[in-house]
């Protein structure tokens, strides 16, 4: 004789669990509801800077450009080709703006603005790196994405103005940082940044002149970062590799000896047919001359970001390495997509990981 309580009990079991499929559909329609408004809310903030820009470069003022206090990265990747967008949309004359970096990039800036102010006219790289640290770490400072206005970036700006009767206004990194943030979150689509950036080739710098400079050369740039974490067996593997690219074709590594920020160079000294180009540089003059040596090397191999971003624009193929990619993945998407759209040279992304796979660390 069946038991009435079994029974009464796997009843309310089914209804139990046909109320909670019925509820399924409606939990999911709820989280697309809240989805769909958190996206449309980005989206208007981003309209919202857009309209912000334009207001900044109404009328016939002097602008002033940054000051780009970030990483060379985003710099190259996103900065420039942002500019390039303002001028274009807004149809900005190249003499109403004024550009604030540092380390000797003028010819980033060609066609873009008339006038370029060096922070390394400024500041010594010590002082640079303490004052963007300690801006970095308070709360008024906007952190590393620049994402508001502190007191380094004024002090900057009022050394840059160039007319104190005609005060610039500014068109300040962190408007690009609002603008993009969806995009690099995965709120907004890829087309959204496309279509507020305008990437474009560039000739490279003139042939470097210095004593020394082989013919022909391959250009390396390894530094330690998120991407490229600092490890022993990092550095023994790297090595391999620059010393199996250096039997083949001169190396020049393009190590600096400063240090601005977090990331550190690796170093490759000791190794048959590799030079640095430390001796050619100075502060001033460190990122220009790297971006001369890239632009006129066979090809260039160093850390995934950065100056690999820079190397396909300038016509030069790029084998950009990593070992992590999980803040990586958006720009690497973004750099190969945006070379792919204006003919630029190949960007060969190579992960550390797969090569320990197969043992390359013993390739000579």
């Amino acid at each position: 004789m069946p038991d009435p309580v079994a029974a009464f009990g796997n009843l309310g079991r089914k209804a139990v669990g046909r109320l909670l499929a019925l509820r399924k559909p409606f939990v999911r329609g709820a989280r697309r509801r809240a989805r769909a408004q958190q996206q449309a809310a980005i989206a208007h903030e981003a309209q919202d800077v857009e309209r912000e820009i334009g207001r900044l470069v109404a009328g016939h003022h002097p602008i002033i450009a940054g000051p780009w206090l970030g990483e060379v990265g985003y710099e190259v990747l996103y900065w420039l080709p942002f500019l390039r967008w303002v001028r274009d949309r807004y149809r900005v004359a190249p003499d109403r703006l004024t550009v604030v970096s540092r380390g000797g990039v003028e010819p980033w800036y060609d066609g873009i603005a008339a006038r370029y102010v060096d922070m390394f006219d400024l500041l010594t790289p010590q002082e640079l790196a303490a004052r963007n640290e300690s801006r970095q770490a308070s709360d008024e400072g906007g952190g590393r994405k620049q994402s508001r206005r502190g007191e380094l970036d004024d002090w900057l700006l009022a050394r840059a103005q160039a007319d104190e009767r005609h005060p610039a206004v500014v068109l300040h990194p962190s408007l690009l940082f609002r603008l993009f943030r969806g995009v690099w979150q995965g709120n907004l689509p890829l087309d959204f940044l496309f279509t507020h950036t305008d990437f474009a080739l560039a000739a490279p710098p003139p042939r470097p002149a210095f004593a020394g400079v082989p013919r022909e050369y391959v250009a390396v740039k390894f530094y330690s970062g998120t991407a490229l974490p600092e490890a022993p067996d990092t550095l023994d593997l790297l090595r391999s590799l620059v010393r199996r690219v250096a039997t083949r074709t001169p190396v020049v590594v393009l190590e600096t000896g400063l240090t601005v920020d977090d990331h550190h160079d690796y170093v490759f000294g000791g190794l048959p047919g590799v030079l640095s180009a430390r001796e050619w540089m100075t502060p001033r003059t460190n990122l220009g001359v790297q971006s001369a040596l890239i632009g006129h090397a066979k090809y260039f191999f160093g850390t995934c970001g950065g100056l690999a971003w820079l190397a396909p624009f300038m016509g030069v193929p790029a084998v950009a390495v990593y070992a992590d990619d999980a803040l990586l993945a958006p720009h690497l998407m973004i750099a190969r997509q945006a070379a792919r759209r204006v003919g630029a040279a190949d960007l060969a992304p190579l992960d550390l990981r797969a090569l320990r796979h197969i043992d390359a660390g013993h390739l000579g």
